[in-house]
C-alpha cells in the first residue's frame, strides 16, 4: 500500500562536473544553485538578482546577447532624486546615476560572460504576472516599491512567454522549472492561475526542445505537507529543498558524477566543521 504519490525520476541528458550552468530566476533557483555549488559544479547563480517572470528573464538574457548595456535613457527618477534600475531586483537604486549605471552594466556584464560559456541553462519561472510602466510600456523586473499608479499589472498569455523564449531554447539547452512557492500576494485563486499558465508556456517549450524539471508537482503532489514549508508556510523547509535536489540528482547526474558530487560535499562539511577547544 502507498500513501504519496512520488515522482519517478526519469534520466535525462546528464549533467556532469565539465557542464558550466547559469541559472535564472525566482529564489528557488537559488535553492537549488547552493547545492550544485557545494557539489562542486561549475554554476553561476542570477548575477543580476533574482527575478520573477519569464518576460523580465528573457529581456535580461536578450540584452546580455546583445551587448547592450545600460543608459541614462534607461534610468527611472523618483520625486525624491533617487534613480532606479528597474530591470534590476529592488537593491538596484541609487541617488548618483552614475554609480548605479556602473553596478548595473557590471553586472549585465558578468551574464554576457557566464551565458557565452555556458552550455545548460536553469530556469525557475516564478510567476505569469508581470508589471508594465504605463509612462513607456517597458515591463520592469521588480517595481521597487514604487507608487502602484505607475504600473499596470497584467498576467502573461501563454503564447506571449513561449513567444518570447522561442530563439533562446533555440540557442541553448534549457532546463525549465516552476517555482513551488506560493506568490500569495495575487492571491490563491491568482496563484492558481499563474502557475497554469506558466506550466502551459513550459509545455509549449518543451514541445520545441527545451526540458523540464518537475519541482512544483514534486513540492505539490510528492511533499503534500505543511510540515515540508518554511516558517511562512509558503517557501519550502530545507528538507523538501534537499528531497528536490535529490530526485534531480537521480535524473541528471551519472553514477561517476554522484561520486565526484559526494566527495565535494564532504569536503564541504568538512570545512564547514568547527573543532571544539
Amino acid at each position: 500500500m502507498k500513501f504519496r504519490t512520488e515522482i519517478e525520476p526519469q534520466r535525462c541528458n546528464p549533467i556532469s562536473h565539465d557542464s558550466r550552468l547559469l541559472m535564472l530566476g525566482s529564489c528557488f533557483t537559488t535553492n537549488i544553485g547552493e547545492q550544485l555549488a557545494i557539489d562542486g559544479f561549475n554554476v553561476t547563480v542570477n548575477p543580476t538578482g533574482v527575478l520573477y517572470n519569464p518576460a523580465s528573464i528573457a529581456n535580461m538574457l536578450y540584452r546580455a546577447s546583445e551587448r547592450r548595456h545600460y543608459s541614462h535613457d534607461d534610468l527611472f527618477s523618483d520625486i525624491d532624486g533617487t534613480f532606479h534600475l528597474l530591470d534590476f531586483p529592488n537593491s538596484f537604486r541609487n541617488s548618483d546615476p552614475e554609480e548605479l549605471l556602473a553596478t548595473g552594466n557590471l553586472r549585465l556584464t558578468e551574464l554576457t560572460e557566464v551565458l557565452e560559456g555556458a552550455d545548460t541553462l536553469i530556469v525557475t519561472f516564478g510567476t505569469a504576472y508581470v508589471f508594465d510602466l504605463i509612462s513607456d510600456g517597458h515591463t520592469v523586473g521588480n517595481c521597487h516599491k514604487l507608487p502602484a499608479q505607475l504600473f499596470q499589472r497584467h498576467r502573461l498569455t501563454c503564447d506571449e512567454i513561449a513567444d518570447r523564449w522561442r530563439q533562446l531554447i533555440a540557442d541553448h539547452r534549457v532546463i525549465f522549472t516552476v517555482s513551488p512557492i506560493r506568490h500569495t500576494a495575487d492571491g490563491l485563486h491568482g496563484n492558481t492561475l499563474s502557475k497554469a499558465t506558466l506550466q502551459l508556456a513550459v509545455e509549449q517549450l518543451v514541445e520545441q526542445g527545451a526540458e523540464y524539471f518537475p519541482a512544483y508537482e514534486i513540492m505539490m503532489d510528492d511533499l503534500r505537507d505543511y510540515r515540508f514549508y518554511a516558517a511562512d508556510m509558503k517557501h519550502p523547509s530545507e528538507t523538501a529543498v534537499e528531497y528536490i535536489y535529490e530526485i534531480f540528482k537521480q535524473r541528471y547526474f551519472t553514477p561517476e558524477t554522484l561520486g565526484i558530487a559526494d566527495r565535494y560535499r564532504r569536503q564541504f562539511k568538512f570545512s564547514q566543521h568547527r573543532q571544539l577547544l
